[in-house]
């Protein structure tokens, strides 16, 4: 059977009435008590909760000083950044890629590494306000490694339709074939081969500098490639 709820009634009688009375002074008293001790443990112990208050306002002010410092001594290193052709040729294809994202972000780009199976020409992703997007295709060779009109077309028709690129660049630490050279210039591909790369990557020369790049409002986007024209 199932129990029966607690039904409250009016007290009857001046006994219980006077009862009742007693039991809600207690519960008062009881919770005036309580909040009593509380005010007093707050007011004893104070000290200890402005201390901790202050530790703990401290420490944030620290770490957020600490990642300030870092970023600067980062965006300090990152415009001091220089790197040989002995260096860029000791790398692997993962390390360059990095490598050139770098010196993006040292002439001012945000750029990501983004070279992986299936990247469909996109090695490195740079956008800045004055360019729009720029698509690298990092080409690391051995040295006097040519890279041919083949990886052109491929950037010309993935650049623009796939990553929505309004420039696009091949970057090699070895030689560009005369008739790689030709197409690009004439789809409007940029192209730095092992002598500008020293330029850029060692003497400090800007890429947007080195190719000459145009504002990106001077450009259009086609479906069918990036529809640039460079004066290289």
């Amino acid at each position: 059977m199932a129990a029966r709820g607690v039904r409250w009634r009016r007290p009857r009688g001046r006994t219980e009435q006077l009862a009742a009375v007693l039991v809600v002074a207690a519960a008062v008293w009881m919770a005036a008590r309580t909040a009593v001790v509380a005010v007093q443990a707050a007011l004893a112990g104070w000290p200890w909760v402005a201390a901790a208050a202050t530790a703990l306002a401290g420490y944030g002010l620290w770490r957020a000083g600490r990642t300030v410092r870092r970023r600067r001594r980062h965006t300090a290193a990152m415009v001091r950044l220089r790197l040989s052709l002995v260096e860029l040729d000791a790398m692997d294809d993962r390390r360059f890629e990095y490598a050139l994202r770098d010196l993006l972000v040292r002439d001012g780009w945000a750029a990501r590494q983004v070279g992986r199976a299936g990247d469909q020409g996109a090695d490195v992703i740079a956008d800045c306000a004055r360019y729009g997007r720029l698509v690298v295709q990092a080409k690391h060779t051995r040295v006097g490694g040519r890279v041919g009109s083949s990886v052109m077309y491929q950037l010309n028709g993935t650049a623009g339709p796939v990553h929505r690129a309004d420039a696009a660049v091949v970057v090699t630490n070895g030689a560009v074939t005369r008739d790689a050279k030709a197409w690009a210039e004439r789809h409007g591909i940029a192209w730095v081969d092992r002598e500008r790369l020293q330029q850029w990557a060692q003497g400090g020369v800007a890429l947007d500098e080195l190719v000459r790049l145009p504002p990106h409002r001077s450009r259009s986007l086609g479906r069918r490639g990036v529809g640039a024209v460079y004066p290289l």
